[in-house]
């Protein structure tokens, strides 16, 4: 038990720190692809930080077991490294010991990661569309550019000659009012005062030292003229406020739903489509030939057999090829019906598997990371991420893949979700066998004769005579 701890306190520095370093990396990613869609919407505070924790959620899911992969690579290259593996195969204890505790713990995270993705990543990822509609929804805060026009309101059109961005006060102003179609009106005004009340429902401009000028569209001689000291435009103004929708305001798609939420749309589906192919049967045995007797069941308002009076035959003839049109086309109705709801089907199980498969990747990777990690006699965070990021972009492309040929009907859900797991986890018993009955070593001086200089400096291999008393001292 003392082994056993100690190796799992090896790991323990390694994930946290790999599993923080990805958590930013992918929400700096996610920042600068929704930057241009967040920036000049005046949103709070708070606001961001909701949605940075919902993006939380999906990140963990993704961050987990790439730190795993990390964390075992360079757990056991720092014990490899430093004779530690050779001290412990000489006591007597085997790889498949020392990778025991690792293996128990990666399937501890993978259930708790099946339980994450099942209670709490449902609801993050709603509220997160819930959030991001809203903030799509909100318009920019106005900003009035000198000399440009500004049309952000509805019926109104306003230019300023100069701005004062810290009072929101304005010079030499000019508004456009056609809101109302049987005037035209045009207001100036000296200096000014732009804001919003409250709720953001309506737009306030305090104006001073100017005309209205106003004409009457159906009497072009009725023009008046009135000049003010002081005076209020109050516009009507939708958007600029934020405004939060409820939880429950938009349907949950597939990514929104637990494993058992799905599965239950999924039978659902399936007896819809039981009943289509109950109808489709039923008209195939009601208007249809059947080829093994050679005799035809059609029913008599289908078929209308031929008279001796040529034109009651041609209109027997004409009833019977618009019903066979009309029968065609109901089982073209049919038929898309069926592809409709397997693509469905297709799309939900997919994210069923999706749900399991990607907390499964934690114990793969142990599997193919121990080994990989002995071989690599490095504990060092740029070995251990240079050995994991093959992996990752296998895992991550056939997952993406995957999910698309499964859309497509081309590939099974179990499959597409599964099928990384079985080559990356096949890989990993593969070398976990042969690096329990031999030692393999990844011969870094062949390597390094191809890697430039600042790819050796990042990934801590040492120069050329290190290399070789490493070695030749093994």
């Amino acid at each position: 038990m003392i082994l056993y701890r100690y190796i799992l306190r090896a790991h323990i520095g390694p994930f946290f720190f790999s599993f923080f370093a990805l958590i930013l990396i992918f929400l700096l990613q996610f920042l600068m692809k929704y930057i241009d869609q967040l920036i000049g919407k005046g949103l709070g505070f708070w606001v961001i930080a909701e949605l940075i924790v919902l993006n939380l959620a999906w990140i963990i899911v993704l961050a987990v077991p790439m730190s795993v992969l990390v964390a075992v690579l360079m757990a056991f290259g720092g014990l490899s490294a430093n004779n530690e593996v050779t001290v412990m195969k000489s006591s007597g204890i085997s790889l498949y010991k020392m990778m025991f505790p690792v293996f128990i713990a990666s399937i501890v995270i993978a259930l708790l990661l099946i339980v994450f993705n099942n209670k709490v990543l449902p609801d993050a990822n709603h509220r997160l569309k819930v959030l991001m509609i809203d903030i799509h929804r909100k318009k920019p805060t106005l900003t009035l550019n000198p000399g440009i026009f500004s049309t952000d309101i509805p019926g109104y059109a306003i230019i300023v000659r100069k701005t004062y961005e810290h009072t929101n006060e304005f010079e030499d102003a000019t508004i456009y009012n056609n809101s109302d179609p049987g005037k035209q009106i045009v207001i100036t005004a000296k200096r000014g005062k732009i804001s919003f009340t409250p709720d953001y429902r309506k737009l306030i401009m305090d104006l001073e030292n100017g005309e209205i000028h106003e004409q009457d569209m159906e009497n072009k001689n009725l023009y008046r003229v009135v000049k003010y000291a002081k005076y209020r435009v109050v516009m009507e103004v939708e958007g600029f406020g934020f405004e939060r929708s409820s939880d429950n305001a938009f349907q949950r798609g597939d990514r929104e739903l637990s494993a058992g939420d799905m599965l239950r749309i999924v039978d659902s589906l399936k007896n819809i489509q039981k009943k289509i192919y109950e109808s489709l049967n039923s008209i195939a045995l009601t208007n249809l030939k059947n080829p093994f007797y050679g005799r035809t069941i059609m029913s008599s308002s289908f078929y209308q057999p031929a008279v001796q009076d040529s034109v009651s035959d041609y209109e027997a003839l004409i009833t019977s090829s618009q019903k066979l049109i009309s029968l065609n086309a109901i089982i073209k109705n049919h038929l898309t019906q069926i592809e409709y709801y397997n693509r469905s089907i297709d799309a939900y199980m997919v994210e069923v598997h999706k749900k399991y498969a990607i907390p499964f990747a934690c114990v793969v990777f142990v599997l193919v990371g121990a080994p990989l990690g002995m071989m690599a006699r490095r504990g060092n965070f740029g070995v251990a991420a240079s050995l994991s990021l093959f992996f990752f972009l296998f895992y991550w492309a056939c997952l993406i893949g995957g999910e698309k040929l499964a859309d497509r009907d081309l590939l099974s859900p179990f499959l597409s979700m599964w099928i990384a797991n079985f080559v990356v986890g096949a890989l990993g018993v593969y070398l976990t066998i042969r690096m329990g009955k031999e030692a393999m070593i990844i011969d870094w001086y062949r390597i390094k004769e191809i890697m430039p200089r600042r790819v050796k400096t990042w990934l801590g291999i040492p120069e050329e005579e290190e290399i070789l008393t490493d070695r030749y001292a093994r």
